[in-house]
C-alpha cells in the first residue's frame, strides 16, 4: 500500500482500490467488512451506537434517552453530552485496536442521531428522539453531530449518521412493509428539516435510509430522496458525491423484495438500492452482487471500489495513527466513499440493470435466491 503522504489522498486512494479484485471490492459495501490482509487492510464492522453514551461497548458514562436530553431545550448541552461520548468512544476504538479487536460496537462510524419527528407514543421508538417539534430536533441534532465529528480542520472524531432517512416514525410492527404518503408540503416543513440541518448545517458525514416506503418507493432505494433531494438540493456527498456515504437500516435491502415487494430477488433489491444511491448495506444482501456481477463483468468494471474503506479504517489504514490526532480525516471520507459514491448516477443505473438483467430469478421457498444462494435473516434495526 502506498504511504506516500506527498501525494493527494485521491492517488493514495486510487492506488489502493486499483489493487483490489472484485470480490474484494463487493466485500467492502457490507456492514461486517472482512480485512484483505495482502493489503493491509483490518476487518471493520460498521455498526456503532451512541444515542446517550457508549454503554453497548463495555462500561460508559450513560446520559439520559435523547427524549430526555430534548426536554433541557439545551443545544449546548447536548453538544457537550456529544463531546463526552465521542471522547469515550474513541478511547474504546483505540483500545479495541490494540487490542487487535474489530467487532461491533468498537468502531467509529456511528448510528446517531435519531431526529425522526415522535408525535404519536404507539410508535415504539420515541424515547430515541427528541421529540415532536421540527425545529427544537434540528437544533439538537445539529448540536450532537458537531460534538459527535469535533472541530478539527482535517479531521474526523467520529462519523455521525442522522437516522432513518425518512418520515421513519411508526408504527413500529409494520415498518419492514408499511408505505406512506404524506402530503409534500408536511414532508417539508415536519419530517426533512431535521435532516436538512444536520446535513447543510451540521456536516454529517453519513445519513441512514429508513424501512418504509415514502410515496411508493423504499426510503433505501429511493431517488426522490437519495438522489433529488440529500445529493441535489442539499449537497451531500460535496460536488462529486464522495465526501458522504449512505447506509441502510439494517436489513432494509431484504425488506426491497422480501416485505415491500418491489422486486423479486435479492440481486434486485441490491441493484435498485445500489442505482439509487446507498452505498452500504447493514445486512447481506449486498453480497447477491457478486454473482449477477460475474455473469456480467464489463458492467461491473464501472464499480471504482473500496471507497467506503477511507471512512471505515480512516487513517488507520493510510496514516499511521501515531502520527494523527485522529485517525479518521474528513479527507479520508473519499475514499471511504470510493465504491459506489463515487459511481455517478449514469453509471450506477448501467451497473444495476446489468444485475437486474442477470440475476431476475424467483427466490427460493427456503428465503435464499434461486440464483444466488443469499438468504437473510431479519435484524434487530438500528
Amino acid at each position: 500500500m502506498n504511504y506516500d503522504r506527498t501525494l493527494a489522498v485521491q492517488e493514495r486512494v486510487a492506488d489502493l482500490v486499483s489493487r483490489m479484485t472484485l470480490e474484494e471490492k463487493i466485500s467492502q459495501m457490507g456492514f461486517e467488512a472482512p480485512a484483505i490482509e495482502r493489503l493491509g487492510i483490518p476487518a471493520y464492522n460498521w455498526w456503532n451506537e451512541c444515542l446517550h453514551g457508549v454503554g453497548r461497548a463495555g462500561v460508559a458514562t450513560v446520559f439520559p434517552q435523547a427524549i430526555g436530553l430534548a426536554a433541557t431545550w439545551n443545544p449546548d448541552l447536548l453538544y457537550r453530552v456529544a463531546t463526552a461520548t465521542s471522547d469515550e468512544a474513541r478511547a474504546k476504538h483505540h483500545e479495541a485496536l490494540r487490542r487487535d479487536i474489530h467487532r461491533h460496537y468498537s468502531g467509529l462510524t456511528h448510528w446517531t442521531p435519531n431526529v425522526n419527528i415522535f408525535r404519536d407514543p404507539r410508535w415504539g421508538r420515541g424515547q430515541e428522539t427528541y421529540g415532536e417539534d421540527p425545529f427544537l430536533t434540528a437544533r439538537l441534532g445539529v448540536a450532537f453531530v458537531r460534538g459527535m465529528q469535533g472541530d478539527d480542520p482535517d479531521y474526523l472524531k467520529l462519523v455521525a449518521t442522522p437516522k432513518h432517512f425518512a418520515v421513519h416514525s411508526g408504527p413500529e410492527s409494520g415498518r419492514h412493509a408499511f408505505d406512506v404518503y404524506p402530503g409534500e408540503r408536511d414532508v417539508r416543513e415536519t419530517y426533512l428539516p431535521a435532516f436538512e440541518a444536520c446535513i447543510r448545517e451540521g456536516g454529517a458525514a453519513s445519513i441512514m435510509g429508513a424501512y418504509n416506503r415514502l410515496n411508493g418507493e423504499p426510503c433505501c432505494a429511493s431517488p426522490a430522496l437519495l438522489q433529488k433531494i440529500l445529493r441535489e438540493e442539499w449537497g451531500f456527498g460535496g460536488p462529486d458525491g464522495v465526501d458522504g456515504h449512505i447506509v441502510s437500516d439494517c436489513w432494509a435491502i431484504r425488506d426491497i423484495y422480501a416485505h415491500h415487494q418491489v422486486v423479486k430477488t435479492p440481486a434486485e433489491a441490491a441493484a435498485l438500492a445500489v442505482k439509487n444511491g446507498c452505498d452500504l448495506n447493514c445486512g447481506h444482501t449486498y453480497g447477491a452482487l457478486l454473482i449477477a456481477a460475474v455473469r456480467n463483468r464489463s458492467a461491473w468494471l464501472l464499480l471504482p471500489g473500496a471507497a467506503l474503506l477511507a471512512q471505515q479504517v480512516g487513517v488507520a489504514v493510510l496514516n499511521p495513527a501515531q502520527d494523527a490526532r485522529y485517525m479518521m480525516g474528513s479527507l479520508m471520507l473519499a475514499v471511504l466513499l470510493l465504491p459506489l459514491a463515487s459511481v455517478r448516477p449514469r453509471d450506477r443505473a448501467t451497473v444495476a440493470d446489468a444485475v437486474t438483467t442477470a440475476a431476475a430469478a424467483p427466490a427460493g421457498s427456503d428465503g435464499a435466491d434461486a440464483t444466488t444462494g443469499v438468504r437473510e435473516a431479519p435484524g434487530d434495526g438500528c
